[in-house]
């Protein structure tokens, strides 16, 4: 992990050297990929929908500890480092994006492959980390996803000509006729003591 660390170090001040130009770090995590030995696999690099002229590749290989300038790419054509074998490394660039194909394949592939973004127009430069590329690794087993709790269920003891209407009628409706009985004794009371003679409720009162 530190040797990564240290090859990107590199790359950022490799570029500091030799450009002047204004530079964005974009801010994302590594993507792992872990292709099959003798496939082929592809690396992209765009900033959204903003066009640049032209791409730089690098490669670290934290096993050698070193970085490896694969070459650059242009909207007219590609140009390869020496050291870069040309029937497996492929710069594919298109009108957005740029695209690094690599061909058969192999463990020695293994590695970061970042990019750098440059216009011409705004004299701007953007590096992306990259891609940790593990060729013939087995990816990681995710764990399994949670499974969703299942809803808990009211408990409502209705009879089934009042499930329609709910357990919440069954209580409110007697509940209401209490009240109103309630309020009819209490009414027919006052009632009562208010037709009573004024000796009468003079007698009550004592």
């Amino acid at each position: 992990f530190i040797s990564i660390l240290a090859t990107l170090l590199v790359i950022v001040v490799f570029l500091c050297c030799i450009s002047s130009s204004s530079q964005i770090l974009q801010q994302e995590p590594v993507t792992n990929l872990y292709p099959k030995i003798l496939s082929t696999e592809e690396i992209g690099c765009n900033w959204g929908n903003i066009s640049f002229d032209y791409v730089y590749w690098f490669r670290s290989i934290s096993n050698h500890r070193k970085v490896e300038f694969l070459g650059q790419c242009t909207i007219v054509r590609p140009t390869y480092a020496e050291n870069v074998d040309k029937t497996r490394f492929k710069f594919i660039s298109k009108s957005m994006s740029f695209t690094l194909r690599i061909i058969n394949v192999t463990e020695e592939d293994a590695g970061i492959y970042s990019c750098v973004l440059k216009s011409r127009k705004t004299n701007e430069e953007i590096w992306k980390p990259g891609t940790l590329l593990l060729p013939g690794v087995t990816p990681p087993t995710l764990p399994p996803k949670a499974k969703p709790t299942p809803p808990v269920k009211s408990v409502c003891r209705c009879s089934e000509k009042n499930s329609s209407q709910g357990c919440g009628s069954l209580v409110l409706w007697p509940l209401v006729g209490l009240i109103a009985a309630l309020a009819l004794a209490l009414i027919c009371t006052l009632y009562y003591f208010s037709r009573l003679p004024k000796k009468c409720r003079h007698h009550f009162v004592k």
